[in-house]
Formats: structure tokens, C-alpha cells, sequence
């Protein structure tokens, strides 16, 4: 299992895949960084040498993109400052509802969590 950005990335898988399991990492980005590599986007994991994982690792860092910790740590700080300021979506993550627009009366179960019943209670009788 080859190492990546701390990562283990799936062996049986093909390499565009498998680099799409590193966070920042999409797969255009992982077409891009095997284009750079010089590897076949038909290739396996399993099946690349020692010195083709490390040309990956620098074609990572060539691209000079985010990834893993440092990528998860812009993602939490541009949300704190989005509730900090109060903005819509800095509103919305706050009360943990959908930020993009999507409808909440019905869906959005993932945000808002399990449903929460609110019943009349008892009949007050007079």
C-alpha cells in the first residue's frame, strides 16, 4: 500500500482513484498530478514502482496545492470566520443547517439530524 500526503491510498484501485482519497485532492487534480508523473491513468497502485510513488509525492508538491491538515485547517478557519462575522452562511453553520440554499422542510435530515416530534402534550381539561 503506497503512502501518500500521510495517507494510505488503495492498492487495487487505479492511480487517479486512488489519489482522489487524499483531501484536496479531486480527480482532475489527480488526472493532472499522474500527467505530471508520467504514469499511466490505466496503472494500478499496485503496480508502481518505488521511484513512481515518489515522482507522485513531487508532482503533489510541484502543484503547489493544499492537502490533508493543512487543507482541513483552511477549511475549519474560513468557517470560523464566516461565524464570526455573522454572515448568512456563518449563520447557518451555526444553527447546523444547510448553508447552499437547499430546502428544509422536507430533506436535509444529514444537517439537521434525526427528527425531533413535538407533540401537544396533555388536553388540559377545565
Amino acid at each position: 500500500m503506497a503512502r501518500i500526503s500521510g495517507i494510505d491510498i488503495p492498492k487495487e484501485k487505479k492511480v487517479p482513484y486512488s489519489l482522489c482519497y487524499i483531501h484536496g485532492i479531486g480527480f482532475t487534480t489527480a488526472k493532472e498530478i499522474c500527467k505530471i508523473a508520467k504514469i499511466d491513468l490505466d496503472k494500478r497502485v499496485k503496480d508502481l514502482s518505488d521511484s513512481q510513488v515518489s515522482s507522485v509525492r513531487e508532482a503533489i508538491a510541484s502543484l503547489d496545492i493544499r492537502v490533508e491538515g493543512e487543507r482541513r485547517t483552511e477549511v475549519s478557519m474560513n468557517i470560523k470566520r464566516k461565524r464570526d462575522i455573522g454572515c448568512y452562511q456563518g449563520l447557518r453553520h451555526r444553527r447546523g443547517l444547510p448553508v447552499n440554499g437547499q430546502r428544509t422542510k422536507t430533506n436535509s435530515r444529514t444537517r439537521k439530524g434525526k427528527r425531533r416530534t413535538i407533540g401537544l402534550g396533555k388536553k388540559v381539561v377545565v
